[in-house]
């Protein structure tokens, strides 16, 4: 190898959000991640809901608004009768 043109490998530390830490090798001292093998539900076997910024009661909120929206529009709507189309004429 070509000395001066490769960055240096060092001993690099991850740093999960949960506060897990593992020693990899790496070109950078320290990787900051959100999920590692010690939180991620895969590997941990639970269900972990991340609610980011509200997204599920936001998600709730639409749904119910829809409900009201079409049980509203079905009280004010009255059934259609349908009409008999008149019998084409023949060109003669």
């Amino acid at each position: 190898m070509k000395e001066g043109i490769h960055p240096k490998y060092i001993q690099a530390e991850i740093v999960c959000a949960c506060g897990n830490k593992i020693t990899i090798g790496s070109t950078r001292e320290t990787v900051n991640i959100e999920t590692c093998s010690k939180c991620h539900p895969f590997f941990t076997g639970t269900k972990k809901l991340l609610d980011a910024a509200g997204r599920v009661e936001r998600f709730a909120r639409m749904v119910e608004k829809g409900k009201a929206a079409r049980a509203s529009s079905a009280v004010k709507k009255a059934p259609k009768l349908k009409q008999k189309k008149a019998p084409a004429k023949k060109a003669k």
